[in-house]
């Protein structure tokens, strides 16, 4: 199968080179190739002619999204505009990778792939709008909501405490912002699963299990050698930060444990990374 990946220098983007390796690849990223400029997009896309494109590629910080709302919207809603209208050229589906984030955290369980998303931050409206683009333009998609990516040598939750707890000696972590970790290597494979069966839909892919922000902390310690580091509980109303995130959004894996395809327990994703 011809396949397209935007972001592959991503945490993703790498993981899925590797879960899609026996395939033939078009990997597409920063600085040549650039999803806001749509003609060149169109034009690579429209050269490789791929049957499927997974689109990684966004702007991910979320406290610099809340910062420049008009760049995240740039990148995650008309950057995910031009990637589908390149694969409405050459007639191929896509996998738009989008977030827990486009749910506001109101909820009293996890979050279904059919409730009606509300997004309270830059970040995650923006990753909407990116659906909406990705709904409008297509009929074939598969949109991919994950949450809390982790891999090796990426700048994420897991990198964060490891060198935090090294430079500080002691850290406090909130305890009511709730979801479930993702290792990028799974949901890479799960997504290469997800393509084959051509059940277009919405789906979400999380390593299974939910825990706050403070118990991903203190496994993340323990598994790295650091249980010894102090970790002090706190509430994100003690935490200052530019944006907030909603409090509790674990996303339930329904439509794709249907189909056969559910990732592991987080805890022991999180060994593997360490392995």
């Amino acid at each position: 199968m011809r396949i397209a990946i935007t972001g592959c220098k991503g945490q993703l983007g790498k993981a899925l080179q590797e879960a899609l390796a026996g395939h033939d690849l078009l990997c597409m990223d920063l600085p040549e190739h650039d999803i806001c400029d749509g003609s060149a997009i169109r034009r690579t896309v429209g050269e490789f002619a791929p049957e499927v494109v997974v689109h990684c590629a966004a702007m991910t910080h979320v406290d610099g999204c809340e910062r420049d709302p008009d760049a995240a919207y740039r990148i995650n809603g008309l950057g995910t505009q031009n990637v589908a209208l390149a694969c409405q050229d050459v007639g191929a589906a896509m996998v738009y990778v989008s977030t827990n984030e486009v749910f506001d955290g109101r909820a009293a369980q996890p979050y279904l792939e059919w409730d009606s998303p509300n997004p309270i931050g830059a970040y995650g409206r923006s990753k909407l709008a990116g659906e909406r683009f990705t709904q409008m333009l297509l009929t074939r998609f598969y949109i991919v909501r994950t949450a809390w990516l982790f891999a090796r040598g990426g700048n994420n939750f897991v990198s964060k405490i490891l060198r935090a707890a090294d430079e500080r000696g002691e850290l406090a972590v909130v305890t009511d912002e709730v979801s479930s970790p993702t290792y990028a290597p799974d949901l890479a494979e799960a997504i290469a699963r997800l393509i084959q069966t051509r059940q277009y839909g919405i789906y979400h892919f999380t390593n299974e299990g939910i825990c706050s922000r403070f118990e991903f902390a203190r496994k993340i310690l323990e598994l790295g050698g650091r249980g010894h580091v102090p970790l002090r509980p706190i509430t994100s109303d003690q935490y200052q930060r530019l944006a907030r995130p909603p409090l509790y959004t674990p996303i339930r894996n329904f439509c794709g444990a249907a189909l056969g395809i559910r990732l592991r327990p987080w805890q022991e994703a999180l060994e593997a990374y360490f392995r």
